[in-house]
């Protein structure tokens, strides 16, 4: 059975088969919808839920 994930940055749900998986050196796992919350969380280090575009912005306000 295949089991359905959700975006570690944004919060959507990931189809199976698509997105990315990033894994850190300290074995962290992050799963990810695209490239766009790839780079907002690794690259330039934001927070989710002071990003509006995400759905924890959106359960928090």
């Amino acid at each position: 059975m295949v089991t359905r994930r959700n975006c570690t940055f944004c919060g959507l749900e990931i189809e199976p088969g698509t997105g990315k998986m990033y894994i850190k050196k300290d074995g962290t796992i992050f799963h990810f919808c695209s490239s766009k919350c790839q780079k907002n969380l690794v690259k330039l280090k934001r927070v989710p839920r002071r990003t509006e575009w995400t759905e924890r912005y959106i359960r928090e306000k």
